[in-house]
């Protein structure tokens, strides 16, 4: 146990050696807490910086994490697209030749099935009619046209697909170049 009349004696030794400092040295502490207070000013500034960018990526990877899971399938479904076209060609040459109603009718099914997989997964076709827009249509050909305006889409020769908001296959498609005697000038 300590002895309190050495801890009186040990508070009356710091109170002299306060009060006997000179004005310079309490200048001279001051400074050098203004300087301390300063330096903790900065590191609470950086500490407060570092929290926020952080928090920043946190949130930006949570994003790229619901976009990348979003968009998951865009490979896959991009690969699927060529087998749906041919897919498709086959039945209008199938239909075309009067190939057997009955599996006309089951072929028709099969697509429906696979439209609406495509519809449930987000895919959507393009609207290949109206104004051309490069955007969502890539122009084939152009072809002289009495009756669709310049600029406009006459036919289309492959469809297009988005995913969501995102373009899987632009539109391939023929554009009118207006009509005829107009298109010689």
């Amino acid at each position: 146990m300590s002895d309190p009349t050495h801890e009186a004696s040990d508070s009356a030794e710091l109170n002299e050696d306060v009060s006997a400092s000179s004005p310079e040295g309490t200048a001279g502490e001051m400074d050098a807490l203004d300087a301390a207070l300063m330096e903790v000013a900065q590191w609470k500034d950086a500490a407060l910086r570092s929290a926020a960018e952080l928090d920043n990526y946190r949130k930006r990877m949570a994003r790229e994490m619901q976009e990348a899971a979003r968009y998951a399938n865009a490979g896959l479904l991009e690969t699927l697209l060529p087998i749906l076209d041919n897919f498709d060609y086959g039945l209008q040459a199938a239909g075309q030749e009067g190939g057997n109603p009955r599996l006309l009718e089951g072929l028709h099914m099969v697509l429906r099935q696979i439209q609406t997989f495509l519809r449930d997964h987000g895919v959507e076709e393009i609207d290949a009619s109206g104004r051309f827009d490069p955007n969502l249509h890539d122009a084939m050909m152009q072809q002289a046209s009495e009756t669709v305006p310049e600029g406009s889409i006459i036919a289309q020769t492959r469809k297009g697909y988005r995913l969501r908001d995102r373009l899987l296959r632009p539109a391939s498609v023929i554009l009118s170049s207006g009509p005829a005697a107009a298109a010689q000038n």
